[in-house]
């Protein structure tokens, strides 16, 4: 399988995790607002204080981003671009963002694909600092009582990244067991939710969110992301038995890699190891 040399020593926990309450649910975005604000807007009127969300069709302007580049120093395995602020409104095709808290502060760490107002088409990374709505629009979500995504120094990568801590219980409406989870670098995505469900037990699940990067991708439609470094989207996922009876995890995502190249499809299972994290919140459903 391939791997990337990361610049620290890997850690012997390879999945982060913490067991929690949550609840699927839906709201619209404020025009006007940060984007950081109208979402945490959104999982406040519910109770919940963060979570996990994805959307389609959305407005945004103005607008700031990076996208995933090649490191510069040995400091960090892969970096970021410059930042890119395209002018006018950016109309969002999909994106996938996870909501917690950074240096005592809402913060969100959000990809995704889009279109800028003058017709380019471009994706990556979501600055919330520079990002607005510029129009409502929906969101789907799923908030979590009792875990949350706190951005923490790891050591392995050199990043400051979200991963899961647990947190008090707010008594908020919630309606499956579920579980935050952050997976670490140079493991294949499926395989590694399909041993940790295995593990805890889980015959059926549901993935909401999904915000990371893979070491390049291999789809089951033939394609192939040959650049390593990539921004990517989770944009459906399930976990359950296959027609051999054992666990098996399907993977739709969205991904813009370090040269621009963007693809859509459902990852091969066994092949697509993650490169800095992947964060999601599983749903227990059976």
């Amino acid at each position: 399988m391939r791997s990337i040399k990361q610049p620290g020593v890997p850690v012997a926990e390879r999945i982060q995790w913490v067991e929690a309450r949550g609840r699927a649910f839906s709201f619209t975005l404020q025009a006007g607002l940060p984007l950081l604000e109208a979402a945490r807007r959104g999982f406040a009127a519910e109770g919940l204080a963060g979570g996990v969300l994805n959307f389609g069709r959305g407005a945004l302007g103005p607008f700031g981003y990076v996208m995933p580049a090649l490191s510069k120093t040995s400091e960090n395995a892969a970096f970021y671009s410059d930042t890119f602020r395209p002018g006018g409104v950016t109309r969002t095709r999909l994106a996938s963002m996870t909501l917690g808290m950074r240096d005592g502060a809402p913060f969100f760490h959000c990809h995704g694909l889009w279109t800028e107002a003058d017709g380019r088409a471009g994706g990556g990374h979501m600055l919330p600092d520079e990002t607005d709505v510029a129009e409502p629009f929906e969101v789907e979500a799923f908030g979590l009582d009792g875990a949350m995504f706190s951005a923490e120094p790891d050591p392995e990568t050199n990043f400051k990244l979200f991963g899961p801590v647990a947190a008090a219980r707010t008594g908020a409406r919630t309606t499956s067991r579920a579980f935050a989870l952050r997976l670490r670098p140079n493991q294949d995505f499926a395989f590694c939710l399909e041993d940790f469900c295995r593990a805890q037990g889980i015959a059926r699940g549901r993935i909401h969110g999904g915000v990371g990067s893979t070491i390049g991708a291999r789809f089951t439609h033939g394609g192939v992301t040959e650049p390593f470094a990539t921004e990517l989207a989770v944009t459906a996922g399930t976990i359950a038995a296959g027609s051999s009876g054992a666990l098996e995890a399907a993977l739709d995502v969205a991904l813009i890699d370090c040269t621009g190249g963007m693809a859509e499809g459902r990852l091969i299972r066994g092949d697509n190891p993650v490169l800095m994290t992947m964060e999601l919140v599983l749903e227990v459903l059976g």
